[in-house]
């Protein structure tokens, strides 16, 4: 059993695909070649935003705005430690600092009442001056952007929704990518958008945004490439990633529709999975449920080892207690939410090609003593 099926998925689109990379090795323009420039359109058509910027990574993605914003030493941009790392990574290259805030245990998502309070404490201490919120859509599913979006006005602070794992989700009829000030997407190859290396996007309807956004993906440059105009860096998406997203979105509708199905089938048998709100539609990147403990959790990914059933946890190590930012003098107990999910979480196989058969050896594998 694969607990990720890319191969099922590349035999649909090969033929397609195939042709795609042989123009591209006609025309030799590899790096942001008309490819990308055809991908760029059909992502921000796909959300419904004015701008999508590809770039090289999910990481580069949420770098990007925050150097066109200036973000850097002195500042605070608030975050979750249940995260992948990437997330917090950006805000301390930049020199500014990531404030955690702890997530409800039932999205796993940043706690909007514990956001306000955080934002609260940060300007009452007065050493940090709050510029950004980056909320996370874990797993697939939107953090709250309604009071989010409030709590940012209200204090005059940028939003970038960090849609690493949610592109395809939406809130109501509002698609992923259209929250905040603007949006950032990962194409890694496990993502329910991949492709088969690196690469990321940004979607935004703020023109200038738009604009600086582009030239810091290409070092700072915008009218002439050897002339730079800001400090930027190499964030560029090649060519062939582009042809690879092209022909995974022309399946990528049906496949969000099959891995929704399959979202749907595991919820008959399991009431101990991520909650996904009403209205709201998940990009199902990963299904991902949590045990009581710590123990009970390494008993049931070995039951499924067993059986040859793959299991990933995410995440083993909230960022607060990593050790590279240890600098920040966190200390455990700080933010129990995600402790608890880091001790207790597990994801079990997630893709459109999973069938009933192979969810029903899943079941009978973890309800087995």
């Amino acid at each position: 059993m694969e607990f990720l099926d890319l191969k099922t998925q590349q035999k649909r689109i090969r033929k397609s695909l195939e042709k795609r990379l042989g123009t591209i090795l006609d025309h030799g323009a590899y790096i942001m070649g008309p490819e990308v420039y055809e991908l760029e359109g059909k992502l921000a058509d796909y959300c419904g935003v004015k701008h999508a910027i590809s770039c090289s990574s999910g990481t580069d993605a949420l770098l990007i705005p925050l150097m066109a914003w200036g973000i850097g030493p002195g500042d605070a941009v608030f975050t979750t430690p249940f995260t992948y790392v990437a997330t917090a990574e950006v805000i301390a290259l930049l020199g500014a600092t990531p404030v955690f805030v702890d997530v409800y245990d039932s999205t796993f998502n940043i706690d909007c009442e514990k956001l306000e309070s955080a934002i609260k404490n940060t300007i009452k201490d007065g050493k940090l001056t709050p510029k950004a919120i980056i909320p996370v859509d874990l797993f697939g599913v939107s953090a709250r952007y309604r009071v989010i979006e409030d709590i940012a006005k209200k204090y005059n602070l940028k939003v970038i929704e960090d849609a690493a794992q949610s592109f395809g989700g939406s809130i109501g009829n509002q698609k992923v990518g259209t929250f905040g000030d603007v949006a950032a997407t990962s194409f890694y190859p496990a993502k329910p958008l991949g492709c088969y290396g690196d690469g990321g996007a940004i979607f935004t309807n703020n023109d200038d945004l738009a604009e600086q956004c582009k030239a810091i993906r290409i070092h700072g440059t915008n009218s002439d490439k050897y002339n730079s105009e800001m400090i930027g860096l190499n964030g560029r998406l090649d060519s062939m990633q582009a042809a690879v997203l092209l022909e995974k979105l022309t399946i990528f509708d049906e496949e969000l529709e099959m891995r929704n199905k399959v979202n749907d089938y595991y919820r008959k048998y399991l009431n101990n999975a991520q909650y996904i709100p009403k209205n709201y539609h998940s990009a199902h990147a990963l299904f991902s449920v949590t045990l009581g403990s710590h123990d009970k959790r390494d008993q049931m990914i070995y039951r499924l080892n067993e059986n040859n059933i793959p299991t990933v946890v995410y995440y083993k190590y909230p960022i607060h207690l990593m050790k590279g930012f240890a600098y920040l003098e966190y200390d455990k107990g700080d933010f129990p939410v995600s402790e608890k999910l880091s001790n207790t979480i597990v994801s079990l196989p997630m893709h459109p090609y999973l069938n009933h058969d192979d969810i029903d050896l899943i079941i009978k594998t973890l309800k087995d003593k």
